[in-house]
């Protein structure tokens, strides 16, 4: 009989996805903007821009396929924090398992963060110390840090 896969070995397996979610998207986004700016980071198979049901807005989150999950690796590793219509965009791996996604084993939040600090410097930063799926700089209304 096999032995029920560990955590590491199911969130090891998720990281072999070829999605990505993107957040922190301007409510102007469209699935076109997400798609040129996407791209470039390697074949794009689709892209989905979440709206509400109702309303038919933008929920500010959206998801891209790519063909490989390199091609997803290399978005993430590229895309992270950049502009997108005036906001500084979250892309992340795409978590396929409900309790890893819920665990918060793997949040970290850090306060008091020099105000010129970016998301790339924190990468550097805590890289050492193993695998970073997302980081988030939060901007106030202005888009500054």
């Amino acid at each position: 009989m096999a032995a029920a896969p560990t955590p590491a070995a199911a969130a090891a397996s998720n990281f072999a996805s070829p999605s990505v979610y993107v957040g922190n998207l301007d409510p102007r986004v469209t699935e076109a903007m997400l798609y040129e700016h996407f791209r470039a980071t390697g074949p794009v198979v689709s892209v989905r821009v979440c709206v509400d049901s109702t309303s038919q807005k933008s929920l500010g989150y959206g998801y891209v396929n790519f063909q490989s999950a390199a091609d997803a690796d290399r978005a993430i590793d590229v895309l992270n924090s950049s502009k997108l219509a005036d906001r500084a965009i979250c892309v992340a791996r795409v978590l396929r398992d409900p309790s890893l996604r819920k665990s918060g084993v793997t949040n970290v939040v850090v306060k008091g963060l020099p105000a010129e600090m970016e998301a790339k410097q924190l990468k550097e930063l805590f890289g050492k110390f193993g695998s970073i799926i997302s980081i988030k700089v939060a901007t106030d209304d202005t888009g500054k840090p």
